[in-house]
C-alpha cells in the first residue's frame, strides 16, 4: 500500500506506518499478528479523533486572530448581496456595479487615529439630541451659544446627524446608537408631513445658522438627501420604508418647485451656491433610489453647477458663494462627478470595442463615437472637463485655506470635494482623505467635538460633517451607486 505525499506530517506518517504492520485483508489470509491487529483497531481511530481536534484548534486560533484597522461598517446583509469581489482587509461591500465587482484597491481601512477621533465625536454627538429627537444649531443671532441643549432644533442640523450616524455603521434596527437614529428619522418624517401643500421648506423655524449661511431652504435639501441614504439602507419589506418614500418625494416636489430658471434655488444665503448644490445632489441621490425626479430639473440643477467653473480659463464665479473660491470649485466638483465618470467609463469601454481609437483623448468627437449624440456629447464633455479642473482646485492649498480659519462652510466644501473624487471613481480620493483626515482630526476639540470659527460655528452641525468627512471611506458602495454608469 502507498499513501502519496503524506510529506512531514506525522499524524499521518503514524497512519502509514500502522497500515503497513496491519494484516492482510484477503479472505484465505488469517490475522499473523493479533495483539498488532487489536492495536491497530483501538490505535488508528484514536489517531484520526486526535488529528480532527488538532485541525479544529488551529483553524480556531487563525479565525480569532485580531483584525487591523477596520470600517464602522456592519456585516452585508446576504439578501442584498448580488455578487462581490474579497474586499480590502476590515471593510465589507456586498453591491456590483455595472457587470464589475468593486475594486479592492479602492477601498481605504481608516486608521486607528482616525477610529479614535470618529468615537470620541459620535460619542459627544449623540448627547446633544433633544427630547424631540432632533438636534439644533442656534440661531444666526445668537452664534454665541454654543450648548447644544440650549437651541432649538432644526431640521438641516438633524439631518446632518442622521447621515453621519448612518454612515458610522447605524442603522434603524441596529448599532450602538439605532435608538438615537430612529429619533432623529421620526423627527424629520414628522416635520415633512406637517409642512403645508405647495410649500418650499419643511420647517417654519427661519433665520437658523444653516439657514442665514447656506439658503432659507436648506432643510429640505439636506432631508431629502438623509432620506435618500436612509432608502438606500433599508429593504422595501421594512416598516419605515413606504412613509420614508412619500416623504422624499414630498421633499423632491419642494426642491423643484423652488428651482429658479437657472437651475439654482430660491432663498440663496450668505453662500447660496452651497444650498444650490446640496440640493442638485439631493436630486441625484433620491433619483438613485427611485424617487420621483423630473430629469430636466436634475439636469438643469448639474448646469447651474458646471457654469459657475470655466474648464478653460478656471475661472471661477462666485457672486454667489460669498466671493470664496473653495464653496463655488467644490460645488461644481460634486454635481459633476458623475457625468464624468459617465464619459470616462463609456469612452474606454469604447476603445476596447474598437470603436474608439486607443489614443483618442476626451472630447466630443471620442464621446460621439462611444454612441452619443452631439448635444449629450457636448454636455458630457463640459462635465468631464469641469471636474477634472475644478477637483484640481479644490485641493490646492491656497484655495482651501479659505479665511484661514474653517468655519461650517468649509467643512463642507471638504466634504463635497470627497464624496465627488469616489463618485467619479478618482484613485485621488486617497490622497484627499489622507490631507483632510490630518486636518481635522488635529483641530479636534478636547471634549470630541468640532466647531466653526466663522459663519457656521454650530458644534452639533460641524461635529456631524466633520464625522461624515472621516467616514466617508464606509460610505463608498453607496457613493459609487449614484455614479454608476448605464452604458448605451
Amino acid at each position: 500500500m502507498k499513501i502519496a505525499q503524506h510529506g512531514s506530517n506525522p499524524f499521518l506518517t503514524r497512519v502509514y506506518r500502522i497500515v503497513q504492520l496491519a494484516p492482510a485483508k484477503h479472505p484465505s489470509e488469517g490475522p499473523k499478528h493479533p495483539m498488532i491487529m487489536r492495536k491497530y483497531v483501538f490505535i488508528l481511530p484514536a489517531i484520526l479523533v486526535a488529528t480532527g481536534a488538532a485541525v479544529v484548534l488551529i483553524s480556531f486560533r487563525q479565525a480569532t486572530r485580531p483584525e487591523e484597522p477596520h470600517c464602522h461598517v456592519p456585516a452585508a446583509d446576504p439578501s442584498l448581496i448580488t455578487a462581490a469581489k474579497k474586499p480590502a482587509k476590515g471593510c465589507v461591500f456586498k453591491t456590483v456595479y455595472e457587470g464589475e465587482g468593486l475594486d479592492p484597491s479602492f477601498v481605504l481601512a481608516t486608521p486607528d487615529h482616525v477610529l479614535r477621533s470618529e468615537q470620541r465625536g459620535l460619542e459627544w454627538l449623540v448627547k446633544a439630541q433633544a427630547n424631540d429627537g432632533g438636534f439644533g444649531s442656534g440661531s444666526h443671532a445668537r452664534q454665541d451659544i454654543m450648548d447644544p441643549h440650549a437651541v432649538s432644533t432644526d431640521p438641516a442640523t438633524t439631518a446632518m446627524v442622521g447621515m453621519a450616524l448612518m454612515r458610522m455603521g447605524n442603522t434603524l434596527d441596529k448599532g450602538q446608537y439605532a435608538a438615537q437614529l430612529k429619533r432623529a428619522t421620526d423627527y424629520l418624517l414628522v416635520q415633512v408631513e406637517s409642512a403645508p401643500k405647495g410649500a418650499v421648506n419643511i420647517t417654519q423655524i427661519s433665520g437658523t445658522q444653516i439657514q442665514s449661511k447656506l439658503g432659507a431652504n436648506i432643510d429640505v435639501a439636506l432631508t431629502t438627501q438623509f432620506l435618500s441614504n436612509l432608502l438606500a439602507r433599508i429593504g422595501e419589506q421594512h416598516g419605515t420604508y413606504l412613509r420614508a418614500k412619500r416623504a422624499l418625494n414630498t421633499c423632491v416636489g419642494m426642491i423643484q418647485r423652488s428651482q429658479n430658471a437657472d437651475g439654482s434655488v430660491q432663498g440663496d444665503g450668505w453662500a447660496g451656491v452651497l444650498q444650490s448644490s446640496f440640493a442638485a445632489s439631493a436630486l441625484e441621490s433620491a433619483k438613485n433610489v427611485g424617487a420621483e425626479v423630473d430629469e430636466e430639473s436634475l439636469e438643469l440643477a448639474r448646469d447651474y453647477q458646471k457654469a459657475n467653473f470655466d474648464a478653460n480659463t478656471g475661472s471661477v464665479a462666485t457672486e454667489r458663494a460669498a466671493g470664496v473660491t473653495l464653496y463655488a470649485v467644490s460645488s461644481s466638483t460634486r454635481n459633476s462627478a458623475a457625468q464624468a465618470r459617465a464619459a470616462n467609463e463609456a469612452v474606454e469601454r469604447a476603445k476596447k470595442e474598437g470603436k474608439v481609437a486607443k489614443d483618442a483623448p476626451m472630447d466630443s468627437k471620442a464621446l460621439e463615437g462611444a454612441g452619443y449624440t452631439p448635444a449629450e456629447a457636448e454636455k458630457m464633455n463640459t462635465a468631464y472637463q469641469v471636474f477634472n479642473a475644478a477637483k484640481t482646485q479644490a485641493q490646492a492649498d491656497n484655495v482651501i485655506s479659505g479665511f484661514g480659519n474653517n468655519g461650517g462652510e468649509e467643512f463642507l466644501s471638504f466634504l463635497q470635494t470627497g464624496e465627488s473624487l469616489v463618485i467619479a471613481k478618482d484613485q485621488g480620493w486617497k490622497n484627499w482623505y489622507g490631507q483632510t483626515t490630518k486636518r481635522l482630526v488635529d483641530i479636534q476639540n478636547q471634549d470630541g467635538s468640532w466647531n466653526g470659527h466663522h459663519c457656521i460655528t454650530s458644534p452639533v452641525f460641524c461635529t456631524a460633517t466633520s464625522l461624515l468627512i472621516l467616514s466617508v471611506n464606509n460610505d463608498i458602495e453607496h457613493l459609487l451607486a449614484q455614479g454608476a454608469v448605464k452604458y448605451k
